[in-house]
């Protein structure tokens, strides 16, 4: 499950300024307007050329549900590159994000302090720094894992030692049992 990948996804498609295609044929017809052909979106969902031929004409309505979540997860990545690459930019350099989490958080403190690990339910704006850390590393291909440390060391340095103000000597925050996660620009 890539649910640090999903919810930086979630974040962005909320700036989307138009809805994506929601049709099986009106998707279609955006990937090969986007891709250049029938054959290449046919090799990029693992179905026939003609299959996308008619999806393309309206002889087929209805693709089954492995096909129609392949087909929206194709068109949503692709789909207005533009104000996706803004809005990261404003995350990155001027707006920062808001993480919102309910998970079973640790640390790794000094001995004679309580780090026993507990659920909190957080919502913490980020500084855009640690914004653009996590869209690159996305970006990179980073693993949820990689990801989700990330996020970790940013909880750790903005609500945990409050930017240096307290917390000084905590070594390291631990994400374990995410039961919600949401990201917001």
């Amino acid at each position: 499950m890539t649910l640090f990948r999903d919810g930086l996804d979630a974040a962005v498609h909320k700036a989307f300024t138009r809805p994506a295609p929601k049709s099986a044929g009106a998707q279609m017809r955006y990937l090969v307007k986007q891709l250049g052909s029938t054959r290449a979106v046919a090799q990029m969902l693992r179905i026939s050329q003609r299959t996308v031929e008619r999806y393309v004409k309206g002889q087929i309505k209805r693709p089954r549900p492995h096909l129609a979540a392949r087909l929206e997860r194709e068109v949503k990545a692709r789909w207005q590159p533009q104000i996706r690459a803004k809005a990261r930019q404003k995350a990155a350099t001027t707006g920062g994000i808001v993480i919102d989490t309910r998970a079973r958080l640790g640390y790794t403190a000094p001995i004679g302090s309580t780090d026993q690990d507990r659920i909190r339910h957080l919502t913490v704006a980020l500084p855009p720094r640690h914004a653009a850390r996590l869209f690159d590393a996305k970006e990179q291909g980073a693993s949820d894992a990689r990801l989700q440390a990330i996020a970790a060391e940013a909880l750790k340095e903005v609500y945990f030692q409050d930017g240096g103000r307290r917390a000084g000597q905590l070594e390291e925050v631990r994400f374990t049992d995410i039961e919600h996660l949401e990201f917001d620009l």
